[in-house]
């Protein structure tokens, strides 16, 4: 764990979490992933995509596993969320499901520790206070909750997490996923909650980003649209298939 971090005055440094809130509040945080069997999978190709994120304006990154966060954390002066995706044997959890997985992503270089807050079974037998409180205590990072519905947002704000975002909504169910981003429940916690909401999830277009600002979103995060090129492809010719 990085040692000169300041010394913190509760489970987080107020000092240090404003000053990385005030570098994300209503910016673009550009999610820089590729799964293991996607062409731009690597370390080396996803700090090069942070490098292009932080030339178009982007205020902050969010990255998965220690050997991505660390080529980014070396190639861009940006806050990095950092998530490790671990698949677990009878778990549905992946982002960050242990306090180990959080451990490696702050050693690696991460400014703030985003988790699996779901009401879903995790790999410990720890309650969602304990894990947010373990994470800062060890980590001395912020921890951002992706959260599926209206619940688990208010549950994880109780438990102290410093930041809630909609990632997971539409991805713990059976049902199909909907394609348009969940601006319901992104007003709904806004309305409830007083600690940054992040929007996340399904945001394709500009007007969808500002959308999310206009209902008092804090900062927008976008991935697919603009780091997967496959999933760029598959739109255009979805699309073109039709005419």
């Amino acid at each position: 764990m990085r040692a000169a971090m300041d010394p913190p005055t509760g489970p987080v440094g107020p000092a240090k979490l404003a000053a990385l809130l005030g570098r994300l509040h209503k910016g673009l945080i550009v999610s820089c992933q590729a799964e293991a069997d996607e062409p731009l999978h690597g370390a080396k190709i996803m700090s090069a995509m942070a490098r292009a994120a932080y030339a178009g304006g982007a205020k902050g990154i969010r990255a998965n596993s220690p050997q991505d966060i660390h080529e980014i954390r070396k190639s861009v002066d940006l806050p990095i969320i950092g998530i490790y995706k671990v698949d677990m044997p009878g778990y549905a959890v992946r982002i960050t499901p242990t306090i180990e997985a959080a451990l490696q992503v702050a050693e690696a270089g991460a400014d703030i520790i985003a988790i699996d807050a779901t009401f879903r079974p995790h790999p410990d037998d720890m309650s969602l206070d304990e894990r947010i409180g373990l994470i800062h205590e060890l980590t001395l990072c912020p921890v951002m909750a992706d959260i599926s519905v209206y619940e688990e947002g208010i549950a994880a704000r109780d438990a102290g997490a410093d930041l809630i975002a909609t990632t997971l909504s539409g991805y713990t169910g059976n049902a199909p996923t909907p394609a348009p981003p969940d601006l319901a429940l992104l007003q709904s916690l806004i309305k409830a909650i007083d600690i940054p909401v992040v929007a996340e999830g399904r945001i394709s277009t500009p007007e969808q980003a500002f959308q999310a600002l206009a209902l008092g979103a804090f900062a927008v995060v976008v991935g697919s649209a603009i780091t997967r090129p496959q999933w760029i492809t598959a739109q255009f010719v979805r699309r073109m298939m039709d005419a």
